[in-house]
């Protein structure tokens, strides 16, 4: 039986899904960070700023995407800088999945795992959306990979939970790129080192509420780098579903609302290509998801 609540109150005494459908945090004009709805709801966020459109958006009460019971203020704020949807703070260590794809598994000549490969990126991974990624000096030009996610958002505290149970803790989902530096992944059988600098986890533009996304699997991912599309998959294609992955990350672990869990990246990473293709200083990298998670859209530049 898996464990929930927020500010103490057990889950099912409120709401079933946020007031709001698809969740952007943000800095306004007057420098304070608010968190609330795109008024558009087809707009895309990462695409929207990048081409400097007015982005205005329904601010909710409190500016926290884990609070259930909060309602709209009647304000109307534009976004001056985007930010990522979930904060370093409240997601705290993002979970991951590695070779979560039948046909990521293939280009990698690896058999499919019979339990899933969980391990940690730091907080200070995750990054907005519309930020360039940069590349350190300790990363070589021949090693820097993208990979396009599909991001898991808990809303509620739960420990323990049943596959059947899992899909109640989830709020929803969002885009994320696992960027990795190859060459110190080889080096080591623990991957949090060459996955875990800084920014080295764009998370976003958005969170969109399980409410418009009951089933995930009907999600699209895709990758473009310099207008190429180098991944073009489906979330159909993983080998562990969403509650499979929630309810076994949960085992013996607390996730608290907030958690990030990103859960594997479909093929054509830029080591598979023939030759090899890493993300190299002015580079423009478009990662986006379908139904309404939009476009990450960050150059790549040197630290």
């Amino acid at each position: 039986m898996g464990v929930s609540n927020f500010n103490g109150m057990d889950f099912k005494d409120s709401p079933k899904h946020p007031v709001w459908k698809r969740w952007v945090r943000f800095r306004a004009e007057d420098g304070k960070i608010y968190g609330g709805e795109p008024v558009n709801p087809d707009i895309d966020v990462g695409q929207a700023i990048e081409k400097n459109v007015e982005v205005l958006v329904k601010v909710v009460a409190g500016n926290s995407a884990f609070d259930y019971d909060t309602s709209f203020t009647g304000e109307i704020k534009a976004i001056d800088k985007l930010l990522s949807p979930v904060s370093q703070i409240e997601a705290g260590t993002v979970r991951c999945v590695g070779l979560n794809y039948k046909e990521h598994a293939a280009e990698m000549k690896l058999t499919l795992p019979n339990t899933p490969t969980v391990f940690l990126k730091a907080s200070t991974c995750i990054a907005s959306a519309s930020e360039p990624i940069i590349l350190p000096s300790n990363v070589d030009y021949d090693e820097a990979d993208y990979e396009v996610e599909l991001a898991i958002v808990i809303g509620r505290k739960c420990k323990n939970v049943s596959v059947a149970e899992a899909a109640d803790y989830v709020l929803g989902y969002a885009v994320a790129n696992d960027v990795t530096a190859r060459k110190h992944q080889e080096k080591t059988s623990q991957w949090s080192y060459a996955k875990g600098m800084d920014g080295f986890c764009p998370l976003g533009p958005c969170i969109v509420s399980t409410e418009q996304i009951p089933d995930a699997s009907v999600l699209n991912l895709k990758t473009r780098l310099n207008g190429k599309i180098m991944q073009n998959g489906s979330a159909d294609d993983m080998i562990f579903s969403i509650p499979e992955i929630v309810s076994y990350v949960s085992q013996g672990h607390t996730l608290l609302p907030g958690t990030v869990i990103i859960t594997g990246t479909p093929c054509g990473i830029g080591i598979s290509q023939s030759p090899p293709q890493f993300l190299q200083p002015g580079d423009e990298l478009r990662i986006s998801i379908s139904h309404g998670l939009g476009t990450q859209i960050c150059p790549i530049a040197r630290g």
